[in-house]
C-alpha cells in the first residue's frame, strides 16, 4: 500500500476543509443527483450533452470528497513554535523586501492544502519559504525563481 502524504496545516485550515467536506457531501452532491435525474428525463442517454456534462460534475464532486477526506485523515496540526521566535518556521508570518529596492511583502507559511497567495498564505513547499525557512530577521537570502534568482531581506518575522 502506497504511503500517503502528510498535509500540513492550521487549525483554521483544517476546519474550512471539514466544512467543505460537508458542504460536497449534503449539498453539493445532491444538486449533482437532481441535474442527473432531470437530463435522465430529456431521453436517449447516448446522445444527451446534460447527462454527459452531470456524469462528468458527479465524478468531479466524488473525486474532490475523496481527497478531502484524505486531507483531513493525513493533516498535521501546525503549532505555534516559539521555541524561537525570531526564526522563519511554518506557521510564522514572515515580511521582507526585495533587494536592493522592492516592495516590503508579508506572507505567513502554511502547509501546501491552504496555501493562498491571494490571500498572503505560501506554501511550505514553494521555493520562496523553502529558502527561508530556518533564516531570522536581518538575514539575506537568494531565493530560486523561474525568472531568476532573487534577493530578499527578512525584516521582521512574527
Amino acid at each position: 500500500m502506497a504511503v500517503e502524504k502528510s498535509y500540513y496545516m492550521t487549525e483554521e485550515g483544517k476546519k474550512k476543509l471539514e466544512d467543505e467536506l460537508e458542504f460536497l457531501k449534503t449539498d453539493r452532491r445532491q444538486e449533482v443527483v437532481e441535474r442527473i435525474k432531470i437530463a435522465r428525463d430529456f431521453g436517449d442517454l447516448s446522445e444527451n450533452s446534460e447527462y454527459d456534462a452531470a456524469k462528468d460534475e458527479q465524478a468531479f464532486v466524488e473525486s474532490r470528497i475523496a481527497q478531502v477526506e484524505s486531507m483531513i485523515r493525513n493533516a498535521v496540526i501546525i503549532e505555534d513554535d516559539n521555541s524561537n521566535p525570531d526564526i522563519v518556521s511554518l506557521g510564522k508570518s514572515v515580511t521582507f523586501i526585495e533587494m536592493p529596492d522592492g516592495d516590503e511583502e508579508t506572507y505567513r507559511i502554511v502547509g501546501s492544502a491552504e496555501a493562498d497567495p491571494f490571500e498572503g498564505k505560501i506554501s511550505n513547499d514553494s521555493p520562496m519559504a523553502q529558502a527561508i525557512i530556518g533564516k531570522g530577521a536581518g538575514d539575506v537570502v537568494n531565493v530560486p525563481t523561474p525568472g531568476g534568482d532573487i534577493e530578499v531581506k527578512i525584516i521582521k518575522v512574527q
